[in-house]
């Protein structure tokens, strides 16, 4: 379903830059300037979060801040929009399941 668009230089991107980071302890790649939830997808992770209600699967899916299906925990804060954070060299991403306390 998610899929890279052709690279287009210019002379802003940061073409071929990848920034090391982790999925739920796993190691992972994206590309420079992506934000968590795009390389989430890129690594083929399409699960953010699982509901605290009724336990249904949630994915990024407006990809701009309004639908918070993306919640994710990063470096230990949780419910943090994954569309709405850059990723950055040794992050910890973590996927949600159920609801988070108020002080993670």
């Amino acid at each position: 379903m998610f899929r890279r668009l052709p690279e287009i230089e210019t002379a802003s991107q940061t073409a071929g830059q990848t920034v090391s980071f982790t999925i739920d302890g796993r190691p992972a790649n994206a590309r420079a300037g992506d934000s968590v939830a795009a390389a989430l997808l890129a690594n083929g992770i399409t699960v953010c979060r699982n509901t605290p209600v009724s336990g249904a699967a949630r994915g990024p899916y407006c990809m701009m801040g309004v639908c918070f299906d993306c919640l994710v925990t990063i470096d230990g804060t949780g419910n943090r929009q994954g569309c709405q954070v850059r990723v950055s060299p040794g992050m910890a991403v973590e996927t949600q399941n159920g609801k988070r306390e108020v002080e993670r």
